[in-house]
């Protein structure tokens, strides 16, 4: 395949494990392969700049992907992360059951010339750190909530004196990371002027408005209908001949869409724009699970515009939402 002015065009897949990464050429037989550390990714990059890649293509292997992907990204060369599933969905699709390394990455260059999915986007290193600090924040409340089910069912004076004492450390913790959050976002006008933008919205608090500024960079630059789809709030039908099944929502950013939820069941209660949707989906005899997905997709919307057009919140403010 062949570009506009007749440059070789290349689709790669990257297979990554703990120790090694494995690189295949869509149409080519045979891989490479590095070691997964730096001097592995130095050397794989300079494997792939002569290529010229169209797009490269790796999946989500649990952390392990991170470190090529951020020195693709900073080599400015194209690279998308996609999620296993989706892969494992196409090669069964192309007939492909063997699974090896060398097949993995082949699987994933055929992946980046047929489907060609978005290119992700360099992150500074303060989005980083601060998506790292929500991922703790969230791993401790969970922490905080097993624990706290679980001592008023405790038999033993010990275990109950212990929970109680690790759910104060917990709850100190949970504190300092929050102050370690807002002294990350106050440091940089980026992501202070996006967090300031999306706290004027009544409903949103801090928490949702740094989670939405480290997790979901591309609010405002997408419509709402590919945001809804990307955080998880957009429903599918499920329609068979004359058969109408229930639409239903799923997959998206499970982070993004919890804190969305919460943000949404207090935007039904104070924001005039988000509780008159409610009250007329309610009145239209709506479920309120469903009343509630809406007022969510319809947050979302509203969060979208504008940070697509630098407004703060208004209830007067007339934002194109399309």
């Amino acid at each position: 395949m062949t570009s506009v002015d007749n440059t070789p065009v290349s689709y790669l897949g990257i297979d990554v494990s703990k120790e090694t990464l494995d690189l295949a050429v869509d149409g080519q037989e045979g891989v490479w392969t590095f070691a997964n550390d730096a001097a592995g990714i130095a050397q794989l990059i300079e494997r792939i700049r002569p290529l010229r890649p169209r797009l490269i293509v790796v999946e989500a292997t649990g952390g392990y992907e991170r470190a090529v992907l951020n020195a693709i990204l900073e080599a400015a060369l194209p690279i998308a992360r996609v999620q296993p599933g989706r892969v494992r969905h196409f090669a069964k699709a192309q007939g492909l059951l063997a699974k090896s390394d060398g097949i993995d990455a082949h699987l994933l260059a055929l992946y980046a010339r047929c489907l060609q999915p978005a290119v992700s986007e360099k992150r500074s290193k303060n989005q980083v750190e601060l998506g790292a600090l929500l991922v703790l924040r969230r791993q401790l409340i969970d922490t905080r909530t097993a624990h706290g089910n679980q001592l008023p069912m405790a038999d033993s004076s010990f275990v109950r004196a212990t929970l109680a004492k690790l759910l104060r450390q917990i709850h100190d913790r949970i504190k300092q990371v929050d102050k370690r959050i807002a002294r990350l976002i106050d440091s940089d006008e980026d992501l202070a002027g996006r967090r300031d933008l999306l706290l004027s919205v009544p409903g949103v608090g801090k928490t949702t408005a740094a989670t939405l500024a480290a997790q979901l960079p591309e609010l405002g630059k997408i419509d709402r209908c590919q945001i809804s789809a990307l955080v998880g709030v957009a429903p599918y039908n499920r329609d068979s001949g004359g058969w109408s099944g229930k639409r239903a929502i799923f997959a998206g950013r499970a982070a993004v869409r919890s804190v969305l939820y919460m943000a949404t069941i207090t935007a039904i209660r104070c924001n005039p724009t988000i509780r008159l949707f409610a009250e007329r989906l309610q009145k239209a005899g709506k479920m309120p699970k469903v009343v509630i997905t809406a007022c969510m997709r319809k947050l979302l919307t509203i969060l979208n515009a504008m940070a697509r057009d630098g407004l703060t919140w208004s209830p007067k403010c007339q934002l194109q939402t399309t």
